[in-house]
């Protein structure tokens, strides 16, 4: 497939898991990707990396004014860079909350409002945010990144809005539990994290985790032009996590 060709596509957060899943699976189809990550080493030579933190306003700008001075456009936003973390309300501090929400919601703000107007006169243009089933779905111990996310819910629904009459369409895509670094990371943290693993297996529909690779699949069908009338959608993979209510299995 090459619905790509010709675009030019921005993605943060992308030197691993879903975002470099996301940015090889367009380059694969014919996009010039640029990452934008705080540290974008070991990427493939077909993707450029351009080091940025997304809580910094003026290396947001610097980087996607960057990208469209090296490749004369930008068509495809995809803003995954986030970060994760644990915990119910009495447990994480107001720096950590501070830290969070500047990361996961403001910094995706932070890329748009650089991007928008280069996206503003791209005949193919598209964002997506990096949104969790976590933010309709109550899950434990995750106060703080459910607010997080509950907000880019909101915010990728008042983007879509405002410019989709400007020919930007504003999606959201809403992973489960997906097999990525931050989640490796998460139960190397407990006390058998081998049985960490099974039960957080078990608890899906589908008896695994959702795969980086999926999740940029996902993320594709939103940003390709051959889905021109999907605006405004929050998009779950989610092994069927939050629309499902499934029987015990019975042994046997």
């Amino acid at each position: 497939m090459s619905d790509f060709t010709g675009l030019v596509a921005i993605v943060t957060g992308g030197a691993s898991g879903i975002g470099l899943a996301t940015a090889k699976l367009l380059s694969s189809r014919g996009a010039s990707v640029a990452v934008l990550d705080f540290k974008p080493d070991g990427l493939p030579d077909d993707i450029t990396g351009i080091e940025a933190d997304v809580t910094d306003d003026a290396q947001v700008r610097s980087a996607v004014d960057a990208v469209v001075e090296r490749f004369g456009r930008l068509d495809v936003v995809v803003n995954n860079a986030g970060i994760g973390a644990v915990g119910d309300v009495t447990e994480n501090s107001d720096e950590e909350w501070a830290r969070v929400l500047d990361v996961n919601v403001v910094g995706m703000v932070r890329v748009a409002r650089h991007a928008v107007p280069h996206l503003r006169r791209s005949p193919a243009a598209a964002i997506v945010n990096t949104c969790s089933i976590v933010a309709w779905a109550g899950v434990q111990q995750r106060a703080l990144y459910s607010a997080s996310k509950g907000a880019v819910q909101a915010l990728t629904l008042a983007m879509a809005a405002d410019h989709v009459r400007e020919g930007i369409r504003v999606n959201c895509v809403a992973p489960g539990s997906a097999d990525t670094p931050w989640i490796g990371r998460s139960l190397q943290d407990t006390p058998d994290p081998v049985a960490a693993r099974a039960a957080l297996d078990a608890f899906q529909p589908t008896g695994r985790l959702v795969t980086a690779d999926e999740i940029a699949g996902a993320i594709a069908y939103l940003a390709s032009p051959l889905s021109t009338a999907t605006v405004g959608t929050v998009l779950a993979v989610d092994n069927g996590m939050h629309g499902l209510r499934l029987r015990p299995q019975v042994q046997t």
